[in-house]
């Protein structure tokens, strides 16, 4: 999944970005309005962690501006927010909200927390509702970064953790390489690049050893897809 941190305090950012990358997830950064807009118009995000005291406006206004569509022209109701910052008055959570945040996280916080919270807008997006995800004999720990197929584990790097997890949030869609590349990987991934079709060899071969079923199939020119069939 790929997240935008809209932050302007750069020692919060790079924690940040630290503990969310390890926690395999895509993040891009921005530090104020004007560029968080520009990197909204140009990708596509699952989420966007947002803070209210920014350098050129107020986080409020970006909110707005994402629900109402006026950065692309369509309100973005798939995006999920969450705005993390210091104002921690009552009138200031419930404005949050109504402008269209997802959630509201006061500073200081833990960072387990935020995390957890991440985890759960994500899940809401998908339509999930635990940190287990299973489709047919495959299931995914989102909490414990944990892959089993039936009772073996498997062990995956975490972009084919990241890769898993964006497929069976997804379970019988065709999911095009452009697609992924766009919510898996960050904005410095290089389009030209065959990493999309390296990690996927890789995932493929490490969720079916032996005779087990394949799980995702590939659809020329199309892109892949994971399979719902699998046995339970």
């Amino acid at each position: 999944m790929r997240l935008l941190v809209v932050e302007d305090e750069e020692d919060l950012v790079e924690a940040l970005k630290y503990g969310l990358v390890r926690a395999d997830y895509a993040v891009d950064v921005a530090g104020d309005i004007a560029s968080a807009s520009q990197k909204l118009y140009a990708a596509s995000y699952d989420l966007m962690i947002l803070d209210l005291n920014l350098p050129d406006g107020d986080g409020f206004d970006l909110c707005r501006s994402v629900r109402r569509g006026e950065l692309d022209g369509e309100s973005d109701a798939g995006l999920r927010i969450l705005m993390l910052t210091a104002r921690d008055r009552l009138a200031d959570r419930v404005r949050g909200l109504d402008e269209g945040a997802d959630d509201y996280l006061v500073k200081p916080f833990a960072f387990p927390e935020l995390l957890a919270r991440v985890r759960a807008l994500l899940r809401r997006e998908s339509g999930g509702g635990t940190s287990v995800w299973t489709v047919g004999d495959l299931h995914l720990d989102t909490g414990r970064h944990e892959v089993f197929r039936g009772t073996r584990p498997v062990q995956l790097t975490p972009k084919e953790f990241a890769v898993l997890r964006y497929l069976m949030s997804r379970p019988g869609q065709v999911v095009s390489s452009e697609d992924l590349l766009e919510h898996v990987w960050d904005e410095n991934a290089d389009p030209f690049t065959n990493t999309v079709r390296v990690t996927l060899g890789t995932l493929r071969r490490k969720l079916s050893v032996d005779d087990e079923e394949q799980l995702i199939e590939t659809l020329v020119r199309r892109g892949y897809r994971l399979r719902e069939g699998a046995p339970a």
